[in-house]
């Protein structure tokens, strides 16, 4: 089955809805107050169905000028437009305007039936027919096929049918590989079924029982059942119009403007960074203008920032960023609509470039815009991951950025990655720019270090990491890459550097320690003792610590090798006489005083040598040696 979809435009009163109805026999006006009036108030749905598997569904919009924010809701998934012209009136103003939007849109085909029929002579509907052909010159309508038709009496009907059925074979298919994304444009309840949203499905596809999302809401729900078309489903793609029956949420909480999507893949946002186009009879823009704001279903008020100008004029084009005043759900590659503030009327639209823009400086350059504008998708790719520097970007996270179909975004990634300008960094992309300069920043402040720390084998993890101002997934990630680097548990050290060990102030310290056996002096004893820096005395006993010569106590005592082996043997020869030991009984054993006697407990405790129980210590280093003991 092929699906598209067509949309009405025209002037209030040109017969959009009676076509809609001749040509399906579905009434579009749904609402009691439309088919009391006589106009269309929303927007109505039917189906044209084809017996060659062809499935037109189509959006009836409504053409009062007032009623223009109803008919953006409509157009955003359109495919085909109908633009309606009564023979009786020709081109009034809606006319115009929905012709505008329907080009901002990118809309790219469609045709234009002339109307009421019936009402006028032959020559006068030439000569309308001619008017909309003029009318139509230099947009995608030009050379589009003119019916007239009458609603009424059946007048070329089904000669209308038949070129809908041309123009949508002509139609490119949304992306079925995509994220399914429907943009939410109806919401209501259905006794004994619960909540029920319709839209058109603009890419992707949905299940019965599926997980899916409402943005910007961030409300999670469950496929309960899906129709299409008037027909239960079990599986809805892109290009139908659909009504998912969803689970566990309120009507209340709902609105649309909403989209329904795949959870976890899409971010909303307030800011988006595009290609803003002016009309020819639009008044100039000026730099922080406020704008009604309309993408897919949802409308919010927009300040736009014009970037490289201070003022748009009629028919001009620019870079731009759109502040929003609440979050909307795009993807690069949408379309959207600006209208004036007031008095309200379509001044503009464009293509969202950067869905998540960062605030670029006043004189920044714009050819990141330029590739999101006209680069193929590895380059769009490569910059916006680029652009989110060494946070990277997880490949889910760009499946939501840009609108393309999911295997053709995995495949722009490989080639990126095979071409080395991408690296895979745990489940996060980074590109190779961000990374070199990790590496020199990274390693500049390794090179410092060493210099201001000799005698250090390496500077804290944890200090580079607050200084570079990384998560700790990705800084481990992004260090762990760099060849020039070694890490050792808690510190790194250029691969090249080795520190510079004294054998003469080694030996000096280990003199000290020696001597003083079993109350060894504090570090600011032996840097007094030796008239070196505390600093320096503590790097020493730090690397003579890493190579075994010594045992840190704690921070200020440490313990010759030597001295140590013989406190654990002291210890062996009293516990296999005595099962327990006091303080007092400890300090008489190595001839020390209480102020050393309860560290080197403290330390064996720890160390898992000795048990404290109350006030006595048991043995626990059962069948060993001195040389079997931690050496740290």
């Amino acid at each position: 089955m092929r699906y598209v979809i067509l949309g009405t435009a025209g002037h209030i009163d040109h017969g959009k809805s009676a076509i809609v109805k001749a040509l399906t026999g579905i009434d579009p006006d749904r609402l009691k107050e439309e088919k009391e009036r006589g106009i269309t108030i929303d927007l109505g749905f039917a189906d044209l169905e084809y017996p060659d598997g062809l499935m037109v569904g189509i959006v009836d919009v409504p053409g009062h000028e007032r009623l223009v924010r109803n008919m953006l809701a409509g157009a955003g998934g359109i495919d085909i437009v109908l633009l309606v012209i009564a023979a009786d009136e020709g081109i009034m103003p809606q006319t115009r305007e929905h012709l505008h939007i329907c080009k901002l849109l990118d809309i790219k085909t469609g045709l234009v039936a002339v109307t009421k029929a019936d009402l006028a002579e032959p020559d006068w509907i030439e000569l309308v027919s001619e008017e909309a052909r003029e009318f139509v010159k230099g947009s995608f309508l030009e050379g589009a096929d003119i019916v007239p038709v009458s609603s009424k009496t059946g007048q070329n009907m089904d000669v209308l049918k038949e070129k809908i059925k041309e123009a949508a074979l002509r139609v490119k298919p949304k992306p079925s590989d995509g994220l399914f994304r429907l943009p939410i444009d109806r919401v209501f309840t259905l006794k004994g079924f619960g909540t029920v949203v319709t839209g058109t499905a603009v890419s992707g596809s949905v299940s019965i029982d599926d997980v899916v999302e409402i943005l910007p809401r961030s409300l999670m729900s469950k496929v309960r059942g899906l129709h299409s078309h008037g027909s239960p489903v079990k599986t809805a793609y892109a290009g139908q119009r659909v009504a998912v029956n969803l689970q566990a949420v309120e009507k209340e909480d709902l609105r649309r403007g909403d989209t329904l999507v795949q959870p976890d893949k899409f971010l909303p946002t307030t800011a988006i960074d595009g290609r803003l186009q002016l009309l020819n009879d639009a008044p100039p823009v000026k730099g922080r203008a406020l704008f009604h704001f309309h993408t897919g279903t949802s409308e919010t008020i927009a300040r736009c920032i014009l970037y490289d100008r201070d003022e748009l004029l009629p028919g001009e084009t620019c870079y731009c960023q759109m502040r929003l005043q609440e979050p909307v759900t795009v993807q690069s590659g949408d379309r959207y609509i600006i209208r004036r503030f007031s008095p309200v009327e379509t001044v503009g639209g464009g293509e969202v470039l950067d869905p998540s823009p960062s605030r670029r400086r006043k004189k920044e350059g714009l050819d990141d815009l330029k590739i999101f504008e006209h680069g193929q998708l590895p380059e769009k790719i490569g910059v916006k991951i680029k652009k989110a520097g060494l946070r990277g970007m997880p490949e889910e996270t760009v499946q939501g950025w840009i609108k393309a179909e999911v295997p053709a975004i995995s495949d722009a990634i490989r080639l990126l990655k095979n071409k080395c300008e991408l690296i895979q960094v745990e489940d996060i992309l980074i590109h190779r720019e961000p990374l070199d300069s990790f590496k020199k920043a990274v390693v500049k402040m390794l090179q410092r270090f060493h210099k201001e720390n000799p005698l250090k084998h390496g500077m804290p993890k944890e200090e580079i990491r607050t200084a570079l101002r990384l998560p700790q997934k990705t800084f481990a990630g992004l260090i762990s890459k760099l060849n020039e680097v070694r890490t050792e548990k808690e510190t790194a050290r250029l691969e090249s550097f080795r520190a510079e060990l004294s054998a003469e102030d080694m030996a000096r310290i280990l003199g000290l320690l020696s001597k003083g056996r079993f109350q060894p002096p504090a570090k600011p004893e032996i840097s007094a003792g030796l008239s070196m820096a505390e600093k320096q005395v503590a790097d020493i006993l730090g690397n003579m610590q890493k190579q075994g010569s010594v045992v840190r106590i704690n921070d200020s005592v440490f313990l010759s090798r030597p001295v140590y082996e013989e406190m654990l043997n002291l210890l062996w020869g009293f516990f296999s006489k005595k099962p327990e030991m006091s303080v007092s009984e400890f300090r008489d054993l190595l001839g020390t005083t209480r102020k050393y006697a309860v560290p080197f407990l403290e330390y064996l405790d720890s160390n898992n040598i000795t048990l404290r129980v109350g006030d006595i210590r048991k043995f626990l280093l059962k069948g060993g040696t001195a040389s079997s003991a931690p050496t740290t």
